[in-house]
């Protein structure tokens, strides 16, 4: 390696984990400390702000621990600053370990946090062209809107606060839609497994919305399978108002 290759090397080793990694030969504590400072301050301030639930419920201590770990041991691979959530989801699932104190629902929390994130910086435009938007729900085929994203977890990681941690998981999952308007606002809708399903028949599956509700009540054994399809129209509708079904296919 060349000299200026071994200092490089030597100088990014010490901004990442400064307690174990000594500074290059000859530089000034003063001038290091300013890039310690800077480097380290901005990947602080990007995690703060994309994870503002994990912030608020870590103390001080175990907040800046955390990230300076993940600072000091991850090797992130894309160049693009808002890619670092996503390097942190990486982090905690495959190095940080089982952390004493670390809440159980820490993962969980980081990637429901992520999912807003990512819909929120999403390129994808919800265009008139991708579906009719005053199609009949049950004679046509609906159309899913790609920002919207059905998730299931185990423990209710929308309600999640500082006044709010639970120690262990309920018994039923949370399963939820987080997706975002026309408007450009990323929401989430907590749905039960009816709706949950009729979200991936749709997504998985193209079919009338009639036919996707016949197939539910097939699948739920239920006695009356038009009550399935009069109520599940009004799901339907309701997704439709929320911008989570677009309209339907052209």
């Amino acid at each position: 390696m060349k000299a200026f290759q071994k200092l490089q090397y030597e100088f990014a080793a010490h901004i990442r984990d400064p307690e174990h990694r000594v500074a290059p030969a000859g530089i000034e504590d003063r001038r290091m400390g300013i890039y310690r400072e800077l480097f380290y301050n901005n990947i602080e301030d990007f995690l703060a702000t994309g994870f503002p639930v994990i912030r608020a419920i870590t103390d001080d201590e175990r907040w800046h621990a955390m990230v300076r770990d993940f600072y000091a041991r991850h090797q992130c691979h894309e160049p693009q600053f808002f890619r670092i959530a996503e390097e942190f989801l990486k982090y905690l699932d495959d190095e940080r370990g089982d952390v004493a104190g670390d809440p159980a629902f820490l993962r969980e929390l980081a990637h429901y946090e992520w999912v807003e994130l990512a819909l929120s910086i999403s390129q994808e435009e919800l265009t008139p062209e991708l579906a009719d938007p005053n199609g009949n729900l049950l004679a046509g085929v609906p159309v899913l809107s790609p920002l919207a994203w059905t998730m299931a977890y185990d423990f209710p990681v929308h309600r999640i606060s500082p006044d709010l941690q639970p120690k262990a998981a309920p018994d039923q999952p949370t399963l939820l839609v987080v997706y975002r308007t026309r408007a450009d606002d990323v929401k989430f809708m907590e749905i039960n497994p009816v709706t949950a399903r009729l979200i991936e028949l749709i997504d998985k599956e193209p079919a009338t919305g009639a036919t996707q509700l016949e197939r539910i009540a097939a699948e739920m054994k239920h006695p009356q399978p038009a009550a399935v399809v009069r109520e599940g129209a009004a799901i339907l509708q309701s997704l439709r108002e929320r911008d989570i079904l677009l309209g339907t296919r052209r």
